[in-house]
């Protein structure tokens, strides 16, 4: 096992880009791999599992129906019904009905292995590795705070998601009754898709650093999101970066899924189901770095903030004592 930083060291991470904090995530976990290998099967496959079968189970009877209500909700607005607007309805709507379908797992599952990589995370920064029951231990006791934390934030994704829906009904309806052609109709709504991406990339990567701080430290809530804020002030970039990575990685498998498993039978007709499982541990793993490198990125963040640099103690500091002190606790 890798020699893990103290936690001084921690407080004095330097500023990485976004292929630095991946290099620091596989030394990290390369440092403890027995805590997030116990993290990935026991809580992100299932929570992967749920989220990459209910859309597959609910095709026909939800996902195709209301992919079908959205395009034509599109074509009365004025929106072109062109290829890439099918293929978008279609992928909203299976997106919206996983995260329904799966919202309970998410809430439980997906958190508690947030936590658990985050505390995780921590411990091997201080020096310090965790085992199963006390790591299981902390995650449960920061539940409700990741919890809180983890609800503003979907609300802030489904009125993101809410506007950018109005807003695209808006432009290209107008632009239908000023009589512009449809090619000017197509690149206005384009514009309005680019224009929500950027935004909803800013709120997934606060959101995302949120969690983390609910974790690592006594906030939750819109306060927690307010401190990723001002945590990533001036690595907002390198936060977009980690977001566009993660979000190719999920998509990747996410296409391999739809197109290995969903369609059941190659040419000669046998099955294609026995990958199933294999692309839902890759789609777990993804999601395990991805919530590892969201806790480096926010330690980076942390060490290259002044006011936090300034001040004594901290998240650290209160998880070592934490530890200390796990026997009486776990008793």
């Amino acid at each position: 096992m890798a020699q893990p930083r103290n936690a001084a060291a921690v407080v004095r991470l330097p500023a990485m880009n976004a292929l630095e904090i991946l290099r620091e995530t596989v030394r990290v976990l390369r440092a403890d791999p027995h805590a997030f290998t116990y993290v990935l099967f026991l809580l992100l496959c299932p929570a992967s599992g749920f989220l990459l079968l209910s859309a597959a189970a609910l095709e026909g009877a939800v996902v195709l129906p209301l992919a079908r209500r959205l395009l034509v909700a599109a074509a009365s607005s004025g929106v072109p019904v062109t290829h890439f607007v099918k293929q978008l309805a279609h992928h909203l709507a299976a997106t919206l009905v996983a995260a329904v379908v799966s919202f309970p797992a998410l809430l439980t599952l997906l958190l508690a292995a947030r936590a658990a990589v985050a505390y995780t995370v921590a411990a091997v920064y201080a020096g310090k590795p965790l085992p199963a029951a006390d790591l299981s231990l902390l995650a449960r006791r920061a539940w409700p705070r990741l919890a809180a934390t983890y609800g503003l934030s979907c609300a802030a994704v489904a009125a993101c998601l809410a506007t950018f829906l109005a807003l695209l009904v808006t432009v290209c309806s107008t632009l239908k009754s000023m009589l512009y052609p449809p090619d000017i109709v197509v690149c206005a709504g384009l514009l309005t898709v680019l224009a929500f991406s950027i935004v909803y990339a800013h709120t997934i990567i606060v959101c995302s650093l949120g969690g983390v701080i609910a974790v690592l430290e006594d906030v939750a809530g819109v306060n927690a999101l307010r401190r990723s804020v001002q945590l990533m002030r001036g690595q907002t970039h390198v936060g977009l970066l980690i977001f566009l990575v993660s979000t190719i990685g999920l998509a990747f498998v996410e296409g391999l899924f739809e197109h290995r498993v969903k369609t059941l039978s190659y040419g000669d007709g046998s099955s294609r189901l026995w990958e199933g499982p294999l692309l839902i541990l890759m789609y777990s793993f993804v999601m395990l770095i991805d919530s590892m490198m969201s806790a480096v990125f926010y330690f980076t963040c942390r060490s290259s903030s002044l006011a936090i640099l300034d001040e004594e103690g901290g998240s650290v500091e209160e998880i070592e004592m934490m530890m200390d002190d796990k026997s009486d606790a776990v008793r």
